[in-house]
């Protein structure tokens, strides 16, 4: 796989006036180059930003709710929505967008264009780990979720937490999904070349190792086709702008199409 790289969740301050990704348009998805001349990385837990985030996505999560299941009544034997959790950080809770142009909500559009039943919850806090999304787990995941996409691990990586600890909190998380019989797409992310090679390979191996053990739905990086291209994302060149999550939506779609049929079986 080639390399890449997501950077940036909302405690990491950038001291370079510059693109801190340099993609190769070469390959099939692409390298990113120089990650960042100089980075500093202090931890603030999760920001208010990210705890108001959630909150406002789960005031549309309710109204989606109220409405799809409503409609779902009109027509006798039409099946009841499916409910979907995204758990995630800033990547998932939308940064720095309008709720209506974050990743849950154009991922909601997308799939009720296709014609699934569904609704898509909000589970991103910026700022979160994979051990913040594990401590979290339980009161996110409500007992009406079916099926959940873990996109956790980018804040570990760039805090050089270790991949060890990372895989055992994703791999705690995929075991309590699956023991309480929800289906489970995991979506990766790739170290910053900057680590060193030994913890990019012990870092990159750890997402498709955990979909193979586990046979879950996989979709390998998060930000393909998005990141390092500054016409699709914010300011800061870092987290996706609306036309950025667009284009994550357009290529997860079908990936988590797959998801919503293991929950259909």
């Amino acid at each position: 796989m080639a390399d890449k790289t997501q950077v940036g969740l909302s405690y990491i301050e950038r001291e370079t006036a510059s693109n801190p990704f340099n993609c190769d348009k070469s390959g099939g998805m692409g390298r990113m180059h120089s990650l960042f001349t100089r980075v500093r990385r202090r931890w603030m837990g999760v920001s208010m930003g990210g705890i108001i985030g959630f909150i406002i996505s789960l005031q549309i999560s309710l109204a989606l709710a109220l409405m799809i299941p409503a409609q779902a009544q009109t027509a006798s034997g039409d099946p009841a929505p499916i409910h979907l959790v995204a758990l995630g950080d800033s990547l998932t809770a939308g940064y720095g967008l309008a709720p209506q142009d974050g990743f849950t909500a154009q991922l909601q559009t997308a799939l009720l264009a296709k014609g699934h039943r569904v609704i898509v919850h909000n589970g991103g806090v910026s700022g979160d780990t994979s051990a913040g999304g594990l401590a979290r787990l339980d009161w996110v995941v409500n007992d009406k979720t079916q099926a959940v996409i873990v996109e956790l691990g980018a804040n570990d990586m760039l805090r050089g937490l270790s991949p060890q600890m990372t895989e055992k909190n994703l791999r705690q998380i995929i075991e309590t999904l699956q023991a309480r019989g929800l289906k489970v797409m995991l979506a990766g992310m790739l170290a910053a070349p900057n680590l060193g090679p030994a913890y990019e390979r012990a870092f990159n191996g750890l997402y498709p190792r955990l979909a193979k053990q586990y046979g879950l739905v996989f979709y390998p990086f998060f930000l393909e086709g998005v990141a390092g291209d500054p016409r699709l994302n914010l300011g800061d060149r870092i987290h996706p702008n609306r036309d950025g999550v667009e284009v994550i939506v357009e290529n997860i779609t079908p990936v988590v199409e797959q998801l919503l049929v293991r929950v259909e079986q």
